[in-house]
């Protein structure tokens, strides 16, 4: 019976969390735009020359009560761990967004700073999930009851997804809704595995893991449901943009959710629109140094797309319906994963 009333304890907790942040965002936008933090442009997206001004780092309204009901109702080592990695990665965020707001250019941190800085998160995450007992350097195979013990190489591994998931979020934030859309779709997905690992492992009396495994499942809850609230404003034309200050904190929350719950194979599946923003990215400039020519009018595909003609409505439709389709995919790979 207590399983089922921690379930109650998630749903409350993600309700909490969708009123704080729709009671914070009129807050946060006052802020931003008292303090003159518009969002510079770059020059080669003309067709969002009118969104010049609009107030940026408004990732806060969303990591603020993601933070803090997480921490009142689902703290564990885990989800502080969770959420100190979250909020770390949008600290980075905010500076960059900071440096650009005060030069007037969209340029921010120095590349070789932001790395360093993505580098130390990851490093510092994972380094706790390698040693703590409940986590360790086995993965879990999507689709089956299998794992892969990694060993050693789960430190490389690790990094490489907090690095990967977090830029590829990055470069996902460009049309209004669109990362913070597809992301409040993924955090529901890792909600429910939570949900689904957690009521497996205290069915085994696996009581420790349990909890760590209910406080994911609230910080992805938590995470959706705050991201949601900010959609309120973000929904176009925005009233405020998130920044590098939410989209990095999205993907690092997205990947210590993945990796604390010992599936980060599962992310390319949730995220495929995150990693196809990516691909796209690379695809375009490989294929451009070898031939000289373009895949995409431009990249990442979501601007494609826009200079094709779609509106940004309906590429923040499809790249929210297509991670919802993708998270149940994902729901079923983890029940495939329970033993």
């Amino acid at each position: 019976m207590s399983e089922y009333k921690n379930l109650i304890i998630i749903l409350l907790a993600a309700l909490a969390a969708f009123a704080v942040s729709m009671l914070i965002s009129p807050f946060v936008i006052k802020i931003t735009e008292r303090i003159k933090a518009g969002q510079p442009i770059l020059k080669y997206l003309e067709h969002h020359e009118k969104k010049v001004g609009t107030p940026t780092m408004g990732g806060f309204i969303f990591i603020i009560p993601a933070a803090l009901i997480t921490l009142s109702v689902g703290y564990n080592r885990l989800s502080l761990v969770a959420v100190l990695t979250a909020a770390s990665y949008g600290i980075v965020g905010f500076l960059d967004d900071f440096i650009k707001v005060r030069r007037g250019m969209n340029e921010g941190l120095k590349p070789y700073q932001k790395v360093v800085g993505q580098l130390g998160i990851a490093v510092i995450a994972t380094l706790f999930a390698y040693y703590n007992d409940g986590i360790g350097t086995s993965v879990k195979v999507p689709f089956s009851v299998f794992e892969v013990d990694l060993g050693i190489w789960f430190i490389p591994f690790s990094i490489f997804v907090f690095v990967a998931v977090t830029n590829s979020v990055n470069l996902t934030d460009g049309i209004d809704g669109l990362a913070g859309g597809s992301g409040a779709a993924a955090f529901a997905a890792f909600s429910a595995a939570g949900i689904l690992y957690y009521l497996e492992a205290a069915h085994y009396g696996a009581a420790a893991f349990a909890d760590g495994l209910f406080s994911l499942a609230v910080f992805s809850a938590v995470f959706s449901c705050s991201l949601l609230g900010f959609l309120w404003k973000n929904a176009g034309p925005s009233r405020i943009f998130m920044g590098d200050t939410g989209s990095l904190a999205i993907g690092g929350g997205l990947a210590a959710a993945a990796i604390f719950m010992r599936n980060p194979l599962i992310l390319p599946i949730v995220c495929a629109v995150y990693v196809w923003s990516s691909v796209s990215v690379i695809l375009q400039v490989a294929f451009f140094k070898a031939a000289k020519r373009r895949i995409f009018k431009m990249s990442p595909f979501h601007h494609h797309l826009e200079l094709k003609g779609y509106s940004e409505a309906k590429i923040t439709t499809f790249y929210t319906v297509v991670t919802i389709a993708a998270g149940l995919v994902g729901i079923i790979s983890v029940i495939l994963n329970l033993s």
